[in-house]
């Protein structure tokens, strides 16, 4: 896939939508994708990391899709990761 396939495609906890992705990050000494950039839905970033608006970006570690936790379909990206342990996979988007 190409990585504009990604963009804008839907995210998905235990199949309840959690948002959109927006970017992947790459780490460039490694050649790897190490991060997807993901727009939480208002209410899961509310519940999930207690924010108090809506369209919150967090970048999601890939470490959410190792060992067969993670699976891509026609509509998004599907974790086999229950909502409320979605903090451990997020940190705050840092923009340079």
């Amino acid at each position: 896939m190409k990585s504009k396939e990604f963009m804008e495609k839907d995210v998905f906890a235990l199949d309840e939508k959690i948002g959109k992705i927006k970017d992947i990050e790459v780490d460039p000494n490694e050649w790897k994708v190490t991060y997807l950039e993901v727009e939480l839905d208002k209410s899961v970033a509310e519940s999930v990391l207690g924010a108090k608006k809506g369209g919150v970006r967090n970048m999601l570690n890939l470490s959410a899709l190792e060992k067969g936790t993670g699976m891509w379909m026609n509509n998004g990206l599907h974790l086999k990761v229950a909502k409320d342990k979605l903090h451990m996979y997020l940190s705050p988007v840092v923009k340079t």
